[in-house]
């Protein structure tokens, strides 16, 4: 049975991939199985993931019949991964050479249920260091002690799934699987999730993942309706740290990061079509007036005179209903 587990969702990045699966290449050991999961792409994508099939070690090609998104993608690996321990990749990043067996090595030996990790952020030609917010590495820590404070930023707005490695048995505690069908932010939930619900984590210092920031085709760099998706993740986040028993405690760091990221999509509101503007609006409208107001209001007494104005003024808008999200 394989150690470790890599997930790579694939969709219409052929451009990219022969770099990701070259990156793998220097990454294969016996013990190692990379899940290739084609999200129904309609480029040249099939063509090259059949070739690496036969040729890199390890691989399994996994086909969707229709595209999904990210998080179903993802989803699809973790249902066919049979190693003791999990990772990610997307299909346009990749790796440092002999990454992968550093961090397996990283979680034995700390023993704990999910390992977080810093990460290259690739530009064009510039590349930067983002490192975890967290303090402290390389010692085992409470999950929850990543959330809070909600004035700062914490591990739980380091949402990236690539950057890390996690033991199966969160699979089997139902903690590591995305919510079907989100086209964007489907790492808020799933990271909210495995910090309420996890026993145990660390941070480490490697540095091995190379992300790519700017890809034309990403959902970042498009203003379609697909981008409203985050309405859905981040009311999953709300509603879900509502039951928590804690909620009293960290349902103020939940709504400061929703209205956060409401008014980053609101402040650019001009990359988006105008219909789907509208839609925005109004469904961060409705987003506001869903959301427990004694907490909202004192997120934004708390907030920059520009952000809250704008929350208030489009808590006073028409709204639309959730499901007008669904593509």
């Amino acid at each position: 049975m394989p150690k470790l587990s890599v997930i790579v969702p694939f969709y219409n990045v052929q451009q990219y991939a022969p770099d990701t699966l070259v990156s793998l290449r220097a990454n294969t050991r016996e013990d190692f199985e990379f899940l290739l999961v084609d999200d129904c792409s309609t480029d040249a994508t099939p063509d090259i993931l059949e070739r690496a099939e036969r040729e890199l070690p390890g691989a399994v090609l996994v086909r969707h019949e229709r595209n999904g998104g990210l998080a179903t993608a993802r989803n699809t690996g973790i249902d066919a991964a049979r190693g003791d321990y999990l990772t990610f990749l997307d299909g346009d990043d990749w790796l440092a050479p002999g990454y992968f067996p550093r961090l397996l090595a990283a979680i034995e030996e700390l023993g704990c249920d999910f390992v977080r990790t810093d990460h290259v952020q690739c530009t064009g030609r510039a590349r930067s260091i983002h490192r975890v917010p967290m303090g402290r590495r390389g010692t085992v820590l409470n999950p929850r002690d990543g959330i809070l404070p909600a004035d700062r930023s914490t591990s739980v707005d380091y949402a990236y799934a690539w950057a890390g490695i996690y033991h199966r048995r969160l699979v089997d505690r139902g903690l590591l699987h995305f919510t079907d069908g989100l086209r964007t932010a489907e790492d808020r939930p799933w990271i909210w999730k495995l910090h309420r619900q996890a026993d145990s984590f660390a941070v480490v210092g490697l540095l091995g993942v190379h992300y790519r920031r700017g890809v034309a085709s990403s959902l970042t760099q498009i203003g379609d309706v697909r981008q409203l998706d985050f309405i859905r993740a981040f009311d999953q986040v709300i509603e879900e740290t509502a039951r928590d028993p804690e909620a009293d405690r960290l349902l103020p760091k939940a709504v400061r990061t929703y209205c956060a990221i409401m008014t980053h999509h609101l402040g650019t509101i001009e990359r988006f079509e105008p219909a789907v503007a509208r839609q925005l609006r109004s469904l961060c409208a409705a987003a506001l007036r869903r959301m427990p107001q004694d907490v909202l209001a004192e997120v934004m007494d708390s907030m920059d005179t520009e952000r809250a104005t704008t929350l208030r003024r489009v808590r006073r808008r028409p709204t639309a209903t959730r499901s007008a999200v669904a593509v």
